[in-house]
């Protein structure tokens, strides 16, 4: 893969609003997309793909600008990841998780902590990574007087060895009390596994990690002030802010797999011999599908639009986010998450009705987009997703904040 920076990159100045940094991950895509099918089959870890999202400039979307970054808002980076995951479902879960990390420390962190935490990552280009899986046993965390050190191993860690720094989370030893602090990815007693095999989603370096006695000191604990937490109800919002990149990189990943399938239907597809027509663009029931699956994601990329704009209201004022303000949010979160899987699924897998039987072919790579969505559509069961809505629809029920809800 060539990941030499477009020459405007480096000479214009940078984009200064939503909709240039948007066109900026569309260049950025089209890169991507050059060897995307060969990139994926051979599944080598994206060191270049990361290098290229930084020359973009689009690993400091969130940063402020004073300190490098663009200052840009979640609306526009969920769409950045959208875009990026056209061309590459994998490389749009890097970033959008990257994203997610890198807003750790404004999540549950002190004022102080996050400014801090921002002002390098923005100049230091730090990409993230995180050691965070709820569904393994907790990571044990240590009181040691001045330092904290994390004990345990997690079986996923997107971004592990691509990583600057890493999120740790883990639970006090002898508390409930969850601890996060951020690392540099090459400390002491942090290993990752090159064990992520899976059928998607190949490029994610999502393998093992093991944390041996990892050191930290108490001043990076994250809303730790003399070492009890700070709690805030904005704490609450890492899941449906987390769903949300979810969203937006299956919708990536959906509108991606239309565009190519299209692309191969004007280009390469022949006509059913019965059908009586010349060209297979000509086809009706081709013509329906395309109808059909266009009509469907627009529908939903409409409402995880919608939805991002109601939470960023909640993000522009941290302290106002009320338990209510909050249940109501992950009730539309979870709708656009059970739409959003299922329509990345029906068009990932009705492609190939519209592009006919040599489109199957594994040079053609069409078979990346499904594999990518139905691998990570497996995170949480959408049916639980469903069950917040209509419970609250029914009882006026609002989720708990869990780790899934």
């Amino acid at each position: 893969m060539s990941t030499a920076a477009p020459a405007d990159w480096k000479t214009a100045p940078a984009p200064t609003d939503a909709a240039g940094w948007i066109a900026r991950a569309a260049e950025v895509a089209a890169v991507l997309a050059s060897d995307a099918a060969a990139r994926d089959k051979a599944a080598a870890t994206p060191y270049a793909e990361v290098r290229l999202l930084k020359e973009s400039g689009l690993v400091t979307l969130l940063g402020p600008v004073e300190h490098g970054g663009a200052g840009q808002d979640w609306p526009t980076a969920y769409r950045v990841v959208r875009e990026v995951a056209k061309a590459d479902g994998s490389i749009g879960q890097l970033l959008g998780y990257h994203y997610l990390w890198n807003w750790a420390a404004r999540l549950v962190g002190t004022r102080e902590q996050w400014e801090h935490v921002e002002a390098e990552a923005a100049r230091n280009q730090w990409f993230f990574g995180g050691a965070v899986n709820p569904r393994d046993q907790d990571v044990v965390v240590k009181d040691e007087g001045d330092t904290l050190t994390f004990t345990g191993r997690k079986s996923f860690s997107t971004g592990s060895r691509v990583s600057d720094v890493t999120v740790l989370e883990g639970v006090l030893a002898g508390t409930d009390d969850h601890v996060f602090a951020i690392v540099p990815s090459d400390s002491e007693g942090l290993t990752f596994h090159d064990d992520w095999d899976n059928i998607g989603q190949r490029l994610t370096e999502s393998g093992g990690v093991t944390l041996d006695a990892v050191r930290v000191p108490w001043s990076a604990a994250a809303g730790y002030v003399g070492k009890r937490f700070r709690p805030r109800v904005y704490n609450t919002l890492n899941v449906p802010t987390i769903q949300l990149v979810f969203v937006n990189f299956y919708l990536g990943i959906a509108a991606g797999a239309l565009e190519t399938a299209a692309t191969y239907t004007r280009t390469k597809s022949r006509p059913w011999l019965h059908g009586g027509h010349e060209h297979a663009v000509d086809e009706p029931y081709v013509i329906d599908i395309y109808g059909d699956l266009t009509a469907k994601l627009w529908a939903v990329e409409a409402l995880a639009d919608a939805v991002a704009a109601e939470g960023q209201k909640l993000h522009d004022d941290p302290d106002a986010v009320t338990e209510q303000a909050r249940g109501e949010f992950e009730v539309r979160v979870a709708a656009v998450k059970a739409r959003a899987t299922d329509v990345a699924l029906e068009i990932t897998n009705r492609i190939f009705e519209v592009t006919g039987a040599r489109a199957t072919a594994s040079a053609e790579g069409l078979d990346r987009f499904w594999r990518n969505v139905r691998t990570h559509t497996l995170h949480d069961p959408v049916a639980y997703k469903r069950r917040e809505i209509g419970r609250h629809v029914l009882t006026g029920e609002l989720p708990q904040p869990t780790w899934y809800s």
